[in-house]
């Protein structure tokens, strides 16, 4: 008679616990982690009577979205997709000339230069969260426009790259990076300043 097969060897298992937790410790030291950045707001410092400077109407692009998700600016219907390209051009208009870097049109019915820019957005009560951000999007993508492409012509990189980088936590391990970037990243947000102002919704 031949012999009997026996039971199959059992696997010890028990390295695999080891294994398993120092190749977790390994990911956790070696990944980088990317900070996400949504709408960036920098509230003001609270003033009991805070003063209210001169703003001449020319300067103001009032942007509003009704009740029926309709987007007015200036008073006139405007397609989401259109939104940007007239914010661009509102804010590097450079109405006075002044402005070395715009490329606007010098209308002397709209902004006077990009410093100077407010756009003005208000919507309704009832307007939709979706229609909300989209517009918030389209206005903030107007202002990174104008930055990355003048940072792009001086710098050789786009604000949105150098801006990440800037506040990227791994950057800061990088010795003297950061303080390389501060007064580019600094500079371009001078020449295009996001004045970008938001009335309270109207409600219905």
């Amino acid at each position: 008679m031949g012999k009997k097969r026996g039971a199959p060897p059992e696997v010890n298992a028990g390295s695999m616990a080891d294994i398993a937790f120092l190749l977790l410790i390994f990911f956790l030291v070696t990944t980088t982690i990317g900070v996400d950045q949504g709408i960036n707001r920098l509230l003001p410092r609270y003033e009991e009577n805070p003063p209210v400077p001169p703003i001449n109407e020319r300067n103001i692009l009032t942007v509003l979205v009704n009740k029926d998700n309709q987007l007015l600016v200036e008073e006139k219907l405007v397609d989401l997709k259109d939104l940007r390209q007239t914010a661009i051009d509102f804010l590097e208009n450079n109405g006075k000339g002044t402005c070395s870097y715009c490329n606007g049109k010098k209308d002397p019915n709209s902004s006077d230069g990009p410093d100077e820019a407010v756009i003005s957005l208000n919507n309704d009560g009832q307007t939709t969260y979706e229609t909300y951000i989209a517009v918030q999007n389209e206005l903030v993508a107007a202002y990174n426009f104008l930055r990355d492409r003048e940072c792009k012509k001086r710098y050789g990189m786009t604000f949105t790259e150098m801006e990440y980088i800037y506040n990227d936590p791994a950057s800061k391990a990088t010795e003297g990076l950061v303080e390389d970037l501060e007064p580019k990243v600094k500079k371009i947000q001078e020449l295009f300043p996001m004045r970008l102002s938001e009335a309270e919704p109207k409600k219905q």
